[in-house]
């Protein structure tokens, strides 16, 4: 009797402690809801690098911050803010009017992004070239010339034009085009050095409009204000202070890309918001419940920074600017970990994608066979990766030599697409990769040992080769097969225009042989615009070839 009394008394207790993990996992469930239902909500308009739904969403991060216990470790609060240079924008102040009649700047006219600022005001004519008189030049003949050469640039060929134009007298240049061709435009990343004159594009209807008659003299008033494009961004740093000798750097992302205007959209529709769920709300909302986890537990080996970078969409802004301007010593940081879209993990495949394997031996040890029975894990299959360089903001800690670890849950339709939305994140998915972090964590604290840094050999990302041309397709980075399985292909770019399809797996580029992400890049480097070459893939059991044209 008492042994049976003993047995119901251990179930009571087993049933209790399984309805409290239910209830652990209920919240922490509820708890990433609540946080990308808000930071991926219209309100905060994308979340854009530099605007005010950026600053609602480091308000509500550095609240959450705040509310858990964490001290503040930016440089203004819980803020770490810095400027972002973005190239040349034409200031308002710019106009132009010929014979009194006002062209409005961006429809009939532009400065090119290598004019000098200068005012001037003259009368020439459109077929005259006298020294000291402003110029004109109808491009029309050099594009025609040049109709049959790949490498052809129109861009750089007129502002070889405008500087040699420049030298034999011209105090300005007006540029048109009266034939076909694409129009010239504003490069706010050309940061070569202006010239000294003025160099302006006319569009094609302002042309027929004020310079039809070649012959008559033109009363030209002209301004031209160049200045430097910035935006103001930052990152939000939460701390425990476990009076550790190290420190541990748990990072995400949170910026997104607003209405697209950066141009890193892949939606060729309407002009729509980019509310960015799983790009990277769900990175964002894992760091912030990995920090009440952590403040509670009795880990404290090490101390613990949370980074909510921004501009990473930008090109690593956030990151770069932190360990460039550390708020901690960044030779106590022992290791560091980042999540960039894990919001969308496949009920099927269960893949988590794991960057950063080689940056340590460590990794190698606690994912082995061994390792990992301490880990949780429940139904996760790990994909790894060894490099320390890749598309999210661990590559700037991996570059400052520290141990780093990259978790993604792999690319899809709705990526960078306005329809990247909080109904499509995979709540209980996004749980059990918190949990299995949070585990990871747990078990290097027992080890009561740095973690080793490495540096990795693989063909790095950094270092891959630029590469003019893009077949418009998304590659599914979770792909652990032979060859470039491609995820999603964007609407009239080459790719569908050669019929490839999302499920496609890319086995060359002309000669040039593909067997995954790096020798795709590889290939892809060799061809310019206006090129063409066969491109083979697999779709199912067949093999099949087609011409593409960059």
């Amino acid at each position: 009797m008492r042994k049976n009394f003993v047995l119901l008394l251990l179930c009571i207790a087993g049933i209790a402690q399984a309805q409290r993990v239910k209830k652990a996992d209920r919240e922490l469930v509820s708890n990433l809801q609540k946080e990308i239902r808000y930071l991926s909500s219209d309100s905060l308009e994308g979340r854009r690098t530099g605007t005010a739904g950026e600053k609602l969403a480091m308000q509500y991060i550095s609240n959450d911050f705040q509310s858990i216990g964490l001290q503040p470790k930016g440089t203004n609060q819980y803020f770490q803010p810095f400027t972002i240079d973005e190239g040349k924008q034409i200031n308002p102040g710019t106009h132009l009017s010929i014979n009194g009649r006002s062209l409005e700047l961006g429809k009939d006219f532009y400065p090119l992004a290598y004019s000098a600022n200068d005012t001037i005001a003259a009368a020439p004519s459109v077929t005259l070239q006298e020294v000291h008189m402003p110029w004109f030049f109808d491009s029309k003949d050099l594009i025609q010339e040049n109709s049959g050469n790949p490498h052809f640039d129109v861009y750089t060929a007129v502002k070889d034009k405008a500087a040699e134009m420049q030298k034999k007298g011209a105090t300005a240049l007006f540029i048109y085009n009266t034939g076909t061709g694409d129009e010239l435009q504003f490069e706010s990343k050309d940061n070569a050095p202006a010239l000294t004159i003025p160099v302006v594009y006319i569009t094609k209807e302002a042309a027929k409009k004020y310079l039809s008659d070649e012959l008559a003299a033109l009363n030209i008033n002209l301004k031209v204000d160049i200045g430097e494009k910035v935006r103001t961004g930052s990152n939000v740093m939460g701390y425990i202070d476990n009076g550790a000798a190290t420190t541990v750097v748990i990072g995400a992302h949170f910026d997104h890309l607003g209405y697209g205007e950066d141009g890193n959209s892949l939606w060729r529709g309407a002009r729509q918001i980019h509310n960015g769920a799983d790009d990277n709300a769900s990175g964002t909302a894992a760091m912030i419940e990995l920090a009440r986890l952590l403040k509670s537990s009795k880990l404290k080996e090490n101390n613990y920074l949370f980074i909510a970078f921004t501009g990473e969409e930008l090109g690593l802004y956030g990151s770069k600017y932190f360990t460039q301007h550390p708020t901690i010593d960044l030779g106590t940081v022992n290791y560091m970990i980042n999540m960039d879209m894990v919001g969308r993990l496949n009920d099927s495949s269960h893949m988590v994608y794991v960057g950063g394997y080689g940056t340590s031996p460590t990794w190698g040890q606690v994912y082995s066979a061994t390792g990992k029975k301490g880990l949780y894990s429940k139904s996760l299959i790990f994909k790894y990766d060894s490099s320390g360089v890749g598309p999210s903001d661990h590559t700037s800690f991996y570059l400052k030599d520290i141990p780093v670890l990259f978790y993604f849950t792999g690319l899809h339709s709705d990526y960078h697409k306005p329809s990247d939305d909080f109904d499509k994140v995979n709540y209980e998915g996004e749980m059990e990769i918190v949990k299995h972090i949070y585990s990871l964590i747990e078990q290097l604290n027992k080890t009561h040992t740095r973690v080793a840094f490495t540096k990795t050999r693989d063909a790095q990302m950094a270092d891959a080769p630029h590469f003019s041309v893009t077949l418009g397709i998304l590659p599914d980075y979770t792909f652990t097969g032979k060859g470039l399985r491609v995820d999603d292909v964007s609407a009239d770019r080459p790719a569908q225009k050669a019929g490839l399809k999302a499920g496609d797996i890319i086995t060359a580029l002309g000669s040039y042989k593909v067997s995954d992400i790096q020798s795709y890049m590889q290939a892809l480097s060799n061809y310019k615009k206006t090129e063409k070459t066969i491109i083979s893939f697999q779709r199912g059991n067949e093999t099949l070839q087609s011409t593409v044209q960059f």
